[in-house]
């Protein structure tokens, strides 16, 4: 037993973590990792966003197969009991956990930081092998290699969690890096003595030529940013993310949610779990103020590359103990690294972060989350690092807005900070049409498409209705806090372009048809026809979606002249 050779705190952290109320098992991960062991392919890192539950993850894994102590008393009643060799694995290995994110006290130096590391490994393997020959002044791989010669061919299993928190320190100088990457591949690298290496962290593992960020941005030179953003700044500037120009380490198995479907599953919560979680919630909570859709509203979004739904875990869980619907992103540290870019207009990224805003997926080229060779001075390598970090949803070629509890820590930028004037305005110009929509001022809203149209829309010709589609959107941005926008949705005898509905059911709802090239009236007349208003009316077994007006809104674009009109109605 030692600090990190069958260290008892992944254990007995796991054991409390699996009483919990909100406990969702995920034992089956383990059976994943059975045919890796002593195989040539045996390492392997998964990296996923913040607060995806990878640290549970590798205290469960340590806790299974760690001799240091019999842990079938927690997952004898855990689903990787039912599997035909959980007896072969369950504690029969040693086992090194390694946190790397826990720093020496008052370290300033990453000849401090990996001291300490190979130091304690070293003094565990002396106290548990005596009989090894191992220099307490040498390498933790000559260690290491001294008791798997000299007791018989002993194997370790390596748990490493958060295995790039050392690239986010100031401190580390760019040669040191590389010597960070060499420090890992040397300790598990073709090493005769790793049974299995299980590796976690937020960055993929550098290979410079499969990590180039794809780009059409023309980047402006890091010392311009820096001029932009301020010379304090420079060294927090995340060109740490670029960590290595060659990376040694090239014998790990990658899985990341942009681009491998495996072991998606198991970090966050599906919605089948999250339908487990909420009955538990309805169980306990003698007085519930929180509602199952609304957890699919705040917390729901991310996609895997198979297409699977998943959850923010830790804020579910906050969510339902709490009994309120919150944004628990506060104190992120990463999101404030992040903001200047957006705040500063770098790249000019203020207007594609309005459109995801209220709604909008934006394209984006990025590659593997495009975490390495990132000096963040392109529209692409900022969302990259904001899709690391958790803050962006990556699909079909597009970056988006998970949900809504992200919505609102980007809509507080854009409330509080004094650099985002320009969105603040906007935002403005945005209520004023919603506000003229309720009045029934239609004149008033087709003048404030013209000018957002103008002023703020990438598209500057109609060619379609999809284009037309984009600034309407953009338009109603300041909707998005008191409806929920859906487009293309059913309702009576076909589908409209776009429904508001209320969050407040006493207030109106809106029905938008789109019109390129025709009449505001045609648009009304086709809301009439095909009865759209039914939609509020709910779906079998619901109760009305508003008791308030229903609107049709009818606007149209003439493709020569640019102009718009509108159109208002009262159902």
């Amino acid at each position: 037993m030692g600090y990190f050779l069958n260290s008892m705190e992944p254990v007995e952290n796991y054991r409390i973590a699996s009483k919990s109320k909100y406990f969702v098992d995920k034992s089956l991960l383990l059976s994943e990792l059975f045919p890796f062991f002593n195989q040539s392919d045996r390492d392997i890192c998964i990296t996923r966003p913040r607060r995806f539950g990878k640290t549970m993850m590798a205290q469960m894994i340590a806790s299974f197969f760690s001799k240091v102590a019999d842990s079938s008393d927690v997952f004898d009643h855990l689903r990787i009991a039912e599997v035909p060799e959980y007896r072969d694995y369950l504690n029969q290995y040693q086992v090194i956990f390694m946190d790397f994110s826990k720093m020496p006290r008052n370290c300033k130096s990453y000849a401090q930081y990996i001291e300490r590391i190979e130091k304690r490994l070293i003094r565990d393997l002396m106290k548990a092998y005596p009989e090894a020959d191992i220099d307490p002044e040498g390498a933790a791989w000559e260690a290491l290699s001294a008791v798997f010669n000299e007791y018989n061919g002993e194997k370790f299993v390596f748990v490493i969690d958060e295995w790039d928190c050392i690239f986010h320190k100031d401190f580390l100088k760019k040669d040191e890096k590389q010597e960070f990457i060499d420090f890992l591949a040397g300790l598990i690298k073709n090493q005769a003595y790793v049974a299995m290496t299980y590796m976690t962290g937020i960055l993929p593992i550098a290979k410079s030529h499969q990590r180039e960020i794809a780009s059409d941005d023309t980047p402006e030179s890091k010392d311009s940013v820096v001029d932009r953003l301020g010379e304090s700044t420079r060294a927090s500037f995340p060109s740490s993310l670029s960590y290595s120009s060659g990376s040694t380490i090239n014998n790990f198995l990658e899985y990341t949610i942009s681009t491998q479907s495996k072991f998606s599953e198991y970090f966050g919560f599906t919605e089948q779990e999250v339908d487990v979680l909420y009955e538990k919630f309805l169980e306990g909570e003698k007085e519930p103020l929180l509602t199952r859709e609304s957890l699919r509203e705040w917390y729901d979004g991310y996609h895997t590359l198979g297409g699977v739904k998943l959850y923010n875990p830790r804020s579910v869980v906050y969510a339902l103990t709490n009994n309120r619907i919150a944004s628990y992103w506060t104190g992120s540290g990463p999101y404030s690294e992040v903001k200047k870019y957006i705040v500063n207009d770098i790249a000019g990224v203020k207007t594609d972060v309005a459109l995801m805003i209220e709604g909008e997926a934006v394209p984006a080229n990025v590659m593997e989350y495009a975490a390495a060779s990132m000096e963040l001075q392109t529209k692409n390598e900022i969302f990259s690092a904001m899709l690391v970090y958790g803050f962006l949803n990556y699909e079909n070629g597009c970056v988006s807005i998970p949900n809504r509890e992200l919505m609102e820590e980007f809509r507080n930028t854009i409330s509080n900070e004094a650099s985002y004037d320009y969105l603040r305005d906007f935002e403005r110009e945005s209520r004023r049409i919603l506000e003229r929509t309720l009045a029934l001022d239609a004149d008033a809203v087709a003048e404030l498409l013209g000018y957002i149209h103008d002023t703020e829309s990438p598209h500057k010709i109609y060619l379609d209705e999809t284009e037309l589609s984009s600034t309407v959107k953009l338009a109603y941005l300041a909707a998005r806090g008191s409806y929920r926008i859906e487009q293309e949705d059913q309702a009576g005898k076909g589908y409209a372009d776009f429904i508001f509905y209320p969050r407040n059911g006493k207030d109106d709802g809106l029905i938008l048809e789109l019109k390129v090239d025709r009449t505001p009236d045609a648009a009304i007349k086709q809301i009439r026809d095909k009865n759209y208003a039914l939609r509020f009316q709910g779906r079998i077994g619901e109760q009305p979606l508003t008791t308030g007006r229903i609107l049709a809104v009818g606007i149209s674009c003439q493709k020569g002249s640019k102009t718009h009109r509108c159109k208002i109605e009262v159902l």
